[in-house]
Formats: structure tokens, C-alpha cells, sequence
């Protein structure tokens, strides 16, 4: 019996083929899928004009598209360095994975490249994720949940921007690194803005945001807009601008004595509870709370939680704190039943 042949676009008058029956074998095979899907959504494609390209046409070996599918295509297959592509130009299934059977770009001529790309660019590139990402959607969704996170990039050796991040109240890192900025709307990534880590995990998050609500606006005018993240982008002035331009979010807030002394009764009641039954207690309260650089004081959301390691309260800034059901399916609650509106 013959094996199971799997067969992809050709190359020319190369057929593209995958069996298994041994033979020349690569360990990057999968570049061929990852150019099936990319050839249909079109990603390195729109990334392509968004890089300034000044060379004279006439003297062009590697136009910008194949540039950027080099480079696209070896991260993802864990390439970092652009002195990976010394070995990689002559490999051949990257060559097929660019529709080419000659050699690839050189590390020299892909830094040259990078270096073209500027804040602009950037900007541009990730306009262009997010046209991909509403195309995505046949009809618009009746909302989005767009989630922020800042995460570290471990580097080694003296590369620019590299900075030493500590322990608390810093992360949990304690190495050099860099600090990325993420945003995702569930599996999908809008947003991978490279940054520093010698500053604040929420800089430009607030202008980041507003961009990219501003750009799902217009697409999506009547899709609620709801903002997830913990207690690092918890700043007053991304509050402020989400409140008067219609973006609810449900954001963590760092435990204070203020807001430990308006929960002491009712995490003495839970306490109880966890004494009486032995079993871990939840319970859900809301209060009131105004830091002083505030305009106004905003509803706290309080999960109450004490199990045998002892008392673990936290807390959320949200606007949607009526909005019972919506919390529920971002498992804030567990249970819509089981909270008390007590404030």
C-alpha cells in the first residue's frame, strides 16, 4: 500500500509533496503549512507595505515580501538571530516556502531591512493585523474583550535596550530582558509592541488602547468595548479616557489598607464560614473607592476568599458592575447567584 500522500500549491514546475516514507527529511516542515495559511489570509503581504523600501528596482534581488516572509517565517519557526539565515538562505524548505529555488536573503541585507522600519511602520503593520482581524468576523460581534498584558523577553549578551528587571514590586523576573506590551482579543494577537523593561509596565498602554478602539469604532460602532487586565495598567488617566469615550473594563486594583479596612466585616464573616464548614469560602461584595488622583470615586468589585492557607482577598475597578451576566462569562463571578450587592 502506498502512504498517504499530502500535496501542496507547487512551485513552477516543482510538485510539493509530503509522505512518509522516509528519504531527506526536514525538521522544519512546517513552514509549508504556515505558507498555505499565509498565502490565503494575506499577513506578510499587507506587512510588506508597511516597510519603506528606497532601493532602485533595477538592482532589487529580494523584493520587500520575500524580506519580510524570511524573517516572518524563521521566528516562527524559533530563528531569532539574523545569524540563523547564514545556514537557513541555502535550506530548501525555507527556499519553497518562498517560491523560490535560489538562495535566500543574507543576514546583512534582512538587518538592512529592519533597520527601515520606524515608528510609523510599526503603526502601520499593526493597522494591518487589526484589518485582518475584523475581516475575520462575518457580522460584528456584540462585543470584544480585549486583554493587556506586559510579559519579559529574556536576551542575552549587550544588546541595545537591555535592562536588568528585579523581583517585586518589579514582576518576577530577575534577569535582563525586555518588557513587550500584548494585547489579544481571545486567541487572537492586535497588539506586540517591543519595549524596554526599565519602565512601567502599562507606559503607552493607554495610548495603544485608544488606538485600537478608536480603529474598532469605526468598523464596529454599535460592539461594546471591554478592557481586561491586572492591577499594573490600573492608572487614572486610562480610567478617565475609557470613561468618557463609552469603553468599560474590568481592571485589577492593588490591595490598600483603605480598601482592606472597607471589606474587614464581611471577610470576617467569610472567615467563619471557612471555620464552620472547613471548605474554601468566596464571596463577592462591592464598595466604594476614590484614590486621591482620581476625578471621581468608581465601584471596587471584592472577591472575598479565605481557604486553609488563610485569607486572600483582591480586588477590580469595573464599569460593569450591574452588568451581572457579563462578569460571569469573563469568570469574574462563578456564579451570577452568588454575590451580594452590598456596598
Amino acid at each position: 500500500m502506498l502512504p498517504e500522500i499530502l500535496s501542496f500549491s507547487p512551485l513552477q514546475k516543482r510538485l510539493i509533496q509530503a509522505q512518509f516514507s522516509g528519504g531527506h527529511i526536514t525538521s522544519d516542515a512546517g513552514l509549508l503549512l504556515l505558507r498555505e495559511i499565509d498565502q490565503k489570509a494575506g499577513i506578510s503581504l499587507g506587512l510588506a507595505h508597511c516597510v519603506p523600501d528606497e532601493r532602485q528596482a533595477g538592482k532589487v534581488q529580494h523584493p520587500m515580501l520575500d524580506l519580510v516572509r524570511q524573517r516572518l517565517y524563521s521566528l516562527a519557526c524559533g530563528y531569532e538571530d539574523l545569524n540563523d539565515h547564514d545556514s537557513l538562505r541555502e535550506d530548501h524548505t525555507f527556499q519553497t516556502a518562498l517560491n523560490r529555488m535560489t538562495p535566500l536573503a543574507s543576514k546583512a541585507t534582512l538587518g538592512r531591512m529592519e533597520q527601515r522600519v520606524e515608528r510609523a511602520s510599526v503603526i502601520e503593520a499593526h493597522r494591518a493585523l487589526w484589518v485582518r482581524f475584523v475581516a475575520s468576523y462575518r457580522k460584528p460581534p456584540k462585543r470584544v474583550i480585549l486583554d493587556l498584558d506586559a510579559s519579559d523577553i529574556p536576551i542575552h549578551g549587550n544588546q541595545q535596550g537591555r535592562f536588568f528587571r528585579g523581583g517585586l514590586p518589579h514582576g518576577y523576573y530577575d534577569h535582563y530582558c525586555f518588557l513587550p506590551l500584548y494585547v489579544f482579543c481571545g486567541r487572537q494577537p492586535l497588539v506586540s509592541y517591543l519595549r524596554p523593561s526599565n519602565i512601567d509596565a502599562a507606559k503607552h498602554s493607554w495610548a495603544i488602547t485608544a488606538l485600537l478602539a478608536k480603529f474598532l469604532r469605526r468598523h464596529w460602532p454599535k460592539t461594546q468595548i471591554i478592557v481586561r487586565a491586572d492591577s499594573g495598567f490600573c492608572r487614572h488617566r486610562m480610567l478617565d479616557w475609557m470613561d468618557r469615550h463609552g469603553v468599560d473594563y474590568i481592571i485589577g486594583i492593588a490591595k490598600n489598607s483603605r480598601l482592606l479596612e472597607a471589606v474587614s466585616e464581611g471577610m470576617e464573616v467569610v472567615k467563619r464560614m471557612h471555620e464552620i464548614t472547613g471548605d474554601k469560602q468566596v464571596h463577592f461584595i462591592r464598595v466604594i473607592y476614590g484614590a486621591k488622583e482620581w476625578k471621581k470615586a468608581r465601584a471596587i468589585l471584592a472577591k472575598l476568599e479565605v481557604t486553609e492557607k488563610g485569607p486572600n482577598p483582591r480586588f477590580v475597578v469595573s464599569s460593569l458592575w450591574e452588568d451581572k451576566r457579563t462578569l460571569y462569562r469573563m469568570r469574574i463571578l462563578p456564579n451570577v447567584n452568588r454575590h451580594s450587592g452590598a456596598s
